[in-house]
């Protein structure tokens, strides 16, 4: 059996579409398929410029379908897309902790301890159980805003729900 430039297309696709196990943002599937549509390319006899150009055409219509039109329907309603940091928690509620080594005041965010600083009043220290709001980081700062203390959480765990 010879080896045919199909059978790397189709190596390249299983790699790729394996790949996406890893990430679930589509992107890896969709060039996987491309390669997957390039090896029937490869395997009717067309030369690589060809097979290239039409791995570029296929991949050039797939991933904004994969991700745009097809990613969206996997996902969770209501989910927020973004990491910590990129605006996605703005406006979410939140309870102060106190960490245990320092007794450095904050909030977690997505399960991790950051600083806080109020914003209108610089105070970097408030007791457990305050409740804020966060607007934004600067740096690996939280800064917040106070809420009305008639809202007083009586725990110290992190609570969060978007402000109406």
């Amino acid at each position: 059996m010879d080896w045919n430039p199909a059978y790397s297309w189709l190596v390249l696709a299983l790699l790729l579409s394996l790949a996406e196990l890893t990430s679930g943002a589509m992107l890896l599937l969709a060039l996987g398929v491309a390669a997957a549509l390039t090896a029937a390319v490869a395997a009717l006899g067309l030369t690589l410029p060809w097979q290239l150009i039409s791995m570029g055409v296929f991949a050039g219509v797939l991933v904004p379908l994969g991700v745009m039109v097809i990613r969206p329907r996997f996902s969770p309603k209501g989910v927020s897309y973004g990491t910590t940091g990129t605006g996605v928690e703005k406006g979410n509620h939140y309870t102060t902790l106190k960490r245990d080594f320092d007794d450095a005041t904050g909030i977690k965010v997505n399960g991790d301890f950051y600083r806080l600083r109020v914003i209108e009043s610089d105070q970097t220290e408030l007791p457990p159980g305050t409740p804020v709001v966060f607007k934004r980081f600067e740096g690996t700062t939280a800064l917040v805003q106070l809420l009305p203390s008639a809202n007083t959480a009586s725990s110290a765990d992190t609570t969060q729900h978007k402000e109406p």
